[in-house]
């Protein structure tokens, strides 16, 4: 099973692989040096925006990161045990750290899916950072309140609601009061 702290591990060696430079890597994905540097280094666990800039610099799929095994067939996750599976937090430079993602799908190799099970914490913050990618989501709220950030637009999600976005547009998903919410998201990023 791929731990949290392998993501930074596995982005280096895909790049040395490919004999890019962390500078090179920077530059590809439109990031910082010294978040390049964070997330190698195991100091900073990349939030899904970034992470899929990296991969798409790097000429790969966001789950190249986040596989472990070459499965094939079906990837069965029974309930409650999402928690087995990978983990990372949402940690931008500069930005609070209140997702939680679950992935439902590291060891199937070759999807174009990403589903995952997220975890919402509330924050003091009211400042949330919008952020941006390729491809699109769909949001299905499990439990408590979810407030999306969407462009100019402010979403509230409530229990079985559901949103379908363009990731491009700059976004922020967050919890819509002040109880922990939980969602099913699943993101398709174009191969």
């Amino acid at each position: 099973m791929t731990d949290k702290r392998d993501i930074g591990k596995k982005i280096r060696q895909y790049r040395e692989s490919l004999q890019i430079t962390r500078d090179e890597l920077a530059e590809r994905s439109g990031l910082d040096i010294e978040q390049i540097i964070k997330i190698e280094d195991k100091k900073e666990i990349p939030s899904l925006g970034p992470l899929i800039k990296i991969t798409r610099a790097l000429g790969t799929r966001l789950g190249t990161m986040l596989d472990d095994t070459d499965h094939l067939g079906p990837v069965l996750v029974r309930a409650g045990k999402e928690h087995d599976t990978i983990s990372f937090a949402s940690q931008n430079t500069g930005s609070r750290d209140h997702l939680n993602f679950f992935s439902l799908a590291h060891d199937k190799t070759g999807r174009h899916m990403e589903p995952f099970i997220v975890d919402i914490e509330p924050g003091s913050d009211s400042d949330f950072k919008l952020s941006s990618h390729e491809g699109e989501e769909f949001i299905y709220v499990l439990n408590g309140k979810v407030e999306i950030n969407y462009g100019k637009d402010v979403y509230l999600l409530e229990k079985g609601d559901s949103i379908y976005l363009d990731s491009i547009v700059a976004h922020n998903v967050h919890v819509g009061g002040s109880e922990k919410a939980k969602a099913l998201v699943v993101v398709y990023i174009p191969a």
